[in-house]
C-alpha cells in the first residue's frame, strides 16, 4: 500500500480541503493511503495584526511548503488565493489545481438583522456608518467605493470566531468567500454572494492548488490527473495579472476570469484601486479556445494576463497600489 502525507494547516477550513484532497485521490486508487500533517503557520499564530502587516507573502503557507521540503510531507494543500505568485520555493511545482469552488464574495448577516438586501445594489439598505467586518483590503477599497461612510473593522479568526462575533452585535455585516460557507455547510449564512460589478474577488478565489516537490516526478503524476482544466487555465490567467503587477496577495487587486462557452473564448477582467476606494483602474482581454482545452492553452492563459497586468501597468496600477 502506497503513502501519501498531506501537509495542511490546522484550520477548519484547510483541514476541510486536505481531505477533500484526500478523497479526490483515492478515486480509484484502492492501494492508496493517505495521512494528514498538521502545520501551524504565521498567519494562524498571530490572529491580532492586520494580514497586510503580518510580514510579506507566504503567512499561510511557507510552513506548509517546509513540512514538504524537510521531508516530513509528499503535498501541501493550500487555499490558491493564499500561495504567492513568485517563486519562493524552487524545488517545489504546483502540481495540481482541482475544480473550483465558487469564486465570490459574500455579505453574511447577524441572524437578528433586519436589513433587506437587494440583490442589484447590495449595500443600498445599509444603515449609514454601518459597521462592515473584513480584513481584506481588496474588499474594503471595494466596500468603501460604494459606501464611503462604511466603518469597516479588521476581523481575523475561524469562520465560527467570525461569525460569533458578527452576531454578537460587533458588526452590522461582514464579508467572507462563498466558498469557505459551502464547504463548511454554512450556506443558510449566504446573505447575498457579491459578483461584478460591486466586487471583484481576489486572484484564485475558490480554488484549491497542490504543490510537491519538483523532483517527486511519482507524486506528481498522480496529482496531474486531479487538474480541472479550465480552473487550470483561469487561475493562471489570474496569477500571471497578480504576478506581473508585482502585487502580493493582500493588495487591493480584484479579478474575474470566466469562460464565454458560446464564444469558447476565456475572458479576464482585472481591477486595480486605490485603498480608500475613490480610485479604479479596470483592463480586460480574451484568449480564443478550440473545443477541447488543450496544453497548448496555459502559455496563452499566462500572456492573457500579462496582457491585462500590462494595461493597468500603463494606466498607472503601480502609483495606485501605493496610495
Amino acid at each position: 500500500m502506497k503513502l501519501i502525507r498531506i501537509a495542511t494547516r490546522a484550520s477548519q477550513l484547510a483541514l476541510w480541503q486536505a481531505h477533500h484532497v484526500s478523497h479526490l485521490l483515492r478515486i480509484g486508487q484502492d492501494d492508496l493511503e493517505v495521512e494528514l500533517v498538521d502545520v501551524t503557520t504565521t498567519g494562524d499564530v498571530d490572529q491580532t495584526q492586520p494580514l497586510s502587516q503580518l510580514g510579506g507573502t507566504g503567512v499561510f503557507t511557507r510552513e506548509v511548503q517546509r513540512a514538504v521540503l524537510d521531508g516530513r510531507a509528499d503535498i501541501a494543500v493550500h487555499s490558491l488565493k493564499d500561495l504567492p505568485t513568485e517563486v519562493l520555493e524552487p524545488d517545489l511545482i504546483l502540481a495540481a489545481v482541482p475544480d473550483r469552488e465558487q469564486k465570490w464574495d459574500a455579505i453574511v448577516l447577524p441572524v437578528d438583522s433586519k436589513i433587506v438586501i437587494d440583490p442589484e445594489n447590495p449595500f443600498t439598505n445599509f444603515p449609514k456608518n454601518a459597521r462592515i467586518g473584513t480584513g481584506s483590503l481588496r474588499r474594503q477599497a471595494q466596500l468603501l467605493r460604494l459606501r464611503n461612510d462604511f466603518q469597516l473593522g479588521e476581523i481575523r479568526g475561524n469562520l465560527n470566531t467570525r461569525l460569533k462575533k458578527l452576531d454578537s452585535g460587533e458588526y452590522d455585516a461582514i464579508i467572507l468567500a462563498t466558498a469557505g460557507l459551502i464547504r463548511l455547510g454554512w450556506e443558510e449564512r449566504l446573505s447575498c454572494a457579491l459578483q461584478p460589478p460591486h466586487m471583484f474577488p481576489a486572484v484564485g478565489q475558490g480554488a484549491l492548488g497542490l504543490e510537491c516537490r519538483r523532483d517527486n516526478e511519482d507524486v506528481i503524476e498522480l496529482l496531474s490527473q486531479l487538474n480541472d482544466p479550465e480552473t487550470v487555465l483561469a487561475t493562471l490567467a489570474e496569477r500571471a495579472m497578480l504576478a506581473t503587477l508585482r502585487a502580493g496577495c493582500h493588495a487591493p487587486v480584484g479579478v474575474d476570469c470566466r469562460l464565454d462557452a458560446d464564444r469558447m473564448e476565456l475572458l479576464l477582467t482585472g481591477v486595480v484601486l486605490s485603498k480608500d476606494g475613490r480610485e479604479l483602474i479596470e483592463a480586460e482581454a480574451g484568449l480564443p479556445l478550440s473545443a477541447d482545452i488543450e496544453e497548448e492553452h496555459k502559455e496563452g492563459a499566462v500572456n492573457l494576463g500579462k496582457s491585462v497586468a500590462r494595461q493597468l501597468l500603463d494606466q498607472g496600477a503601480e502609483e495606485m497600489m501605493g496610495r
